[in-house]
């Protein structure tokens, strides 16, 4: 192809590139740039900012086709990746890009977070939310166990997300975890059960919150066999989490199908479901 062309061509359908090349793109964020905000006081109308952990790999980073125009709730807001600083949120959530220019950023695109976000909000107005992403594509659980690379950083984020909010008296209320793909296997799914359960009395300790809630979700089942076998093994682990670790839940998210074309990545409209059935789950679990 001539090389003008090609280039024009990439420029107008990326997707049309990364389809042939047997990948599945996400489109980059749309401009303008992320808000900022003054998190030492409350949006209008609001008397209470709770905080919640977005924790797991790329099904909770989000791989979904993003709205034209980003969401500007002031109510919610999130704690960027790249400068730990707190803007209005909207997707992607994980973004890794610069706040203003979004340069380095990767393929981040809807996940369940801001749906979860949007369902506490109209489940209770005078709510303001805090979200703080801390998802890493692809990551075994065995990076988030105490002491290791990606739990230590959501212990970070965490407490910084709690120092920050301190003027507002702002409190962590939950963590939503969606992973378990990269585990998906013979050899790890003996010690699976063990881990989750390892890591989230870890977090609750690190946090001094003993009953800090924990909402797990299934993973896709949308692989032929013999991997479908070990999918389904896996959300029987997930599903079982509530039956072993008190203040925890599972979503179940099996009967959703539709991905974003490479049978693991939950789409846009599935991945804002998941997010309204982890807000039931979180209130139904919040009730005294």
């Amino acid at each position: 192809m001539h090389r003008p062309l090609a280039i024009l061509l990439l420029a107008l359908c990326p997707q049309l590139f990364a389809q042939k090349a047997g990948k599945v793109a996400t489109p980059p964020p749309t401009k303008p740039p992320l808000v900022s905000v003054d998190i030492t006081k409350l949006p209008e109308n609001t008397t209470q900012l709770d905080l919640f952990l977005l924790m797991g790999q790329s099904n909770m980073k989000g791989r979904g086709v993003m709205p034209e125009e980003p969401k500007r709730d002031p109510r919610i807001v999130m704690m960027h990746l790249k400068d730990d600083q707190w803007y209005l949120a909207r997707h992607p959530l994980h973004l890794t890009g610069d706040a203003k220019t979004f340069q380095g950023h990767d393929n981040a695109g809807v996940g369940p977070g801001l749906a979860f976000a949007e369902a506490l909000a109209t489940a209770n107005p005078k709510l303001a939310i805090g979200l703080v992403p801390c998802s890493v594509g692809g990551s075994s659980i065995k990076l988030w166990q105490k002491g290791a690379k990606l739990y230590d950083e959501a212990l970070r984020r965490a407490k910084l997300a709690q120092q920050t909010t301190a003027p507002v008296k702002a409190r962590i209320r939950g963590v939503i975890w969606l992973q378990g793909e990269a585990n998906a296997n013979p050899e790890e799914l003996p010690q699976h059960a063990g881990r989750l359960r390892a890591m989230i009395e870890a977090l609750r300790a690190d946090l001094a919150l003993p009953e800090l809630p924990f909402i797990a979700c299934t993973i896709g089942e949308m692989k032929d066999e013999p991997l479908l076998t070990n999918l389904k093994a896996m959300n029987e682990i997930q599903l079982a989490l509530p039956k072993s670790v008190p203040h925890t839940a599972c979503v179940d998210a099996r009967d959703l199908k539709t991905h974003i074309g490479d049978q693991v990545h939950f789409d846009t409209a599935a991945q804002n479901e998941i997010g309204k059935r982890f807000a039931a789950k979180f209130i139904e679990l919040s009730k005294p």
